[in-house]
């Protein structure tokens, strides 16, 4: 059968599609069908209007895209190959899903240069893409003049059913709505159809209708297999609206070219297979051999190096002229992108002695946070509705709002999933350090997010307050008990629990200067006592010998955040019945590990059996100090309605308790 000619669009945009399927057929594993039917709009956007430079993927004005739909990253990689990026080669293509592969089932920032955001779970990746368009409506707010735009990018993204039906997304898409976030465009994969079957079975809403509701500018493209001008006039139509985030309807064909599996459920997760492959080659007319690219579409796409040169030049050159009108807005702009802290920043956190009264360490939370804002103009984030508790304001600092950009108080609604999402999208963009923050028990609405921000090793403060049982009479269903445990076992999360003023100064110092990936401080409600012997300095070690006695230590008490204080108070009268006693504070489990052997060896030394740690938590977890003969003042149960100092007294964190089992523990 002869093959029509096809135009160099219609051969660059099958390309796209040759390119995943033959990946996922040789890696038999992967999800052809979304490159396959979004391949039309991927190119248009690529070719036609996104800015970037395939040589520098990190120049800062580029515009940033995010395929929300993960799955179907071959449509990403396909693109990174074909315009140039060196992070992608044909070979890295043949490699998809393989072992140490730069390809990975998924998007991976940290694997793969070009790649914005880790996306995978649904519903993250076009909630990122709200933070990334907050970020740079903020930066634009502060650094923009009037005779020049610095910061002036978009935030472009591909979203599926999927991502439309998770809760995360709908939660920071009613807030870019109703921030007027104009340089957020989505491009919805509206094909029908998800993993189990066609839409009909469990997604009937009119999608259309709930966006217009959120604030946004929505169009349809009917046709989005084929028209390619009509994709066009619909993102040129988004870029000229720009008090409203935009979101663009497209229906497509999942497994568009398949003549069996096209619009079926079996085109989304699943290889098409060797016969059906070679039936697409023909249908679509694509007479190239598996990963083999024609040399005239090569040379179509490659013109983006070149482009994208031009692009960042002429950015340089903006730059040049911004430095030399507005030198201290410059040398401030060009700080914040490299991610350089102020030098002696940290002379701006304060310090406490016992003299000190005895607060919450939210409280001190609060007070260490106004203190170092002033010097770190970074800091933007807020609080899920929660700020009054959280004690997360910034005084003075402006609120973000619609128009008002420069603001540094984000209110987030009680939306705490689409909070945690949007925080590692400010955290992916640069020039900010995100914090979001609400009750500690709540981090189960948003674990996806924070494990996706240790993931990507992103940069964000998560504040948490009411942090055990002691916040009381709102019982257990706000009294987080195996959380902080919890929240331990995620890989590259530090988790911090600071016992006075001095370890919250110094759990801010941790979180700040860590770039590598994300920081929990879980704080308190009850009033805690400064005490002698912590300090900034001893807390960035993660644990440390709080008060000794000399000699070899009978016993080791350890204890943590509102706890600590009694494992101090037992101490003192244990001393004053002769005993030898070691008091370690453990504000955190994971820079503790960091440590070297030999410090870790010299607060804990193995030779000293006898140990008990408290917290008010589960006690998993507290075994790999105390060992399996020592002693856990925890609470393995549910907390229950009370005042929080009844709470505390009848489960046993008081300092007769830790006193008693103390001494049990010495026989």
């Amino acid at each position: 059968m002869a093959v029509a000619t096809q135009s160099l669009e219609e051969l660059c945009i099958n390309s796209i599609r040759f390119l995943a399927i033959d990946a996922v057929q040789k890696a038999n594993s992967g999800h052809p069908g979304l490159p396959m039917g979004a391949a039309p709009m991927a190119f248009v956007l690529w070719d036609r209007f996104m800015r970037y430079n395939p040589k520098n993927p990190q120049w800062f004005n580029r515009d940033r895209f995010i395929l929300s739909g993960g799955h179907g990253c071959m449509l990403q990689y396909a693109l990174l190959y074909l315009t140039g990026y060196d992070s992608v080669s044909i070979e890295d293509i043949k490699q998809f899903r393989q072992w140490e592969s730069r390809t990975p089932g998924h998007p991976e920032n940290f694997e793969t240069e070009g790649i914005e955001v880790t996306t995978g779970p649904l519903g993250q990746g076009i909630s990122n893409g709200v933070g990334l368009a907050m970020a740079e409506a903020h930066l634009a707010a502060q650094f923009n003049k009037s005779d020049l735009s610095l910061v002036d990018h978009y935030t472009y993204v591909i979203a599926t059913d999927g991502d439309l039906m998770e809760g995360v997304s709908a939660e920071a898409c009613s807030l870019a709505g109703h921030l007027g976030l104009g340089k957020l465009i989505v491009l919805y994969d509206d094909n029908l159809i998800s993993l189990d079957g066609d839409t009909s079975l469990s997604f009937t809403e009119d999608v259309t209708q709930r966006y217009e509701s959120y604030g946004w500018h929505v169009q349809m493209v009917e046709d989005g297999n084929t028209d390619i001008d009509g994709i066009h006039k619909a993102i040129e139509t988004a870029k000229s609206v720009t008090d409203k985030p935009s979101i663009i309807r497209v229906r497509t064909t999942i497994g568009y070219g398949s003549p069996n599996k096209a619009h079926t459920h079996t085109a989304h997760g699943s290889p098409l297979g060797g016969d059906e492959v070679q039936a697409t080659r023909e249908h679509l007319g694509w007479q190239h051999e598996p990963f083999v690219i024609p040399d005239d579409v090569l040379s179509h796409y490659r013109k983006s190096i070149q482009r994208g040169a031009d692009a960042e030049a002429e950015w340089n050159q903006l730059l040049q002229e911004y430095e030399t009108k507005y030198p201290n807005e410059a040398t401030e702009f060009k700080r914040l992108l490299s991610g350089k802290l102020p030098d002696q920043w940290e002379k701006a956190l304060p310090t406490f002695t016992p003299d000190d009264k005895a607060d919450a360490t939210r409280n001190l939370s609060g007070n260490v946070l106004n203190a170092i804002s002033g010097v770190l103009p970074e800091l933007f984030g807020g609080s899920a509705d929660l700020a009054s508790s959280n004690k997360t304001l910034l005084k003075g600092a402006g609120n973000f709002q619609k128009g008002e950009y420069t603001g540094r108080n984000i209110w987030f609604g009680v939306r705490e999933h689409g909070m945690g999402a949007i925080c590692n999208g400010l955290g992916r963009h640069g020039g900010v350090i995100p914090y979001g923050a609400t009750f500690l028990v709540f981090t189960d609405y948003m674990r996806g997010a924070i494990r996706l921000s240790a993931l990507s090793r992103t940069q964000v403060i998560w504040i948490m307050t009411h942090d055990s049982i002691a916040l009381g009479e709102d019982g257990p269903t706000h009294q987080p008990v195996e959380h902080v445990a919890s929240l331990r076992t995620i890989p590259n999360l530090v988790v911090m629990r600071p016992a006075d003023g001095n370890e919250t100064s110094g759990a801010y110092k941790a979180a700040v200067e860590r770039r590598e990936g994300p920081t929990l401080l879980a704080l308190s409600r009850q009033n805690l006592p400064n005490l002698a012997g912590s300090s900034i300095e001893n807390t960035l070690k993660g644990g440390y010998i709080l008060s000794d006695s000399d000699g070899t230590p009978d016993i080791i008490l350890i204890g943590t955040g509102g706890e600590l204080h009694l494992c101090a108070e037992a101490a003192d009268k244990l001393r004053g019945e002769g005993k030898k006693v070691r008091v370690v504070s453990m504000p955190s489990m994971e820079l503790f590990e960091a440590q070297d052997e030999a410090y870790r060896e010299s607060v804990l030394p193995k030779s000293v059996v006898k140990r008990l740690s408290v917290e008010a938590g589960t006690s998993f977890g507290w075994h790999r100090y105390v060992g399996l003969d020592g002693v856990a003042v925890s609470i393995d149960r549910f907390g229950a309605s009370a005042p929080g100092t009844i709470a505390l007294e009848k489960f046993g964190f008081t300092t007769e308790n830790v006193l008693a089992k103390a001494k049990a523990l010495l026989g």
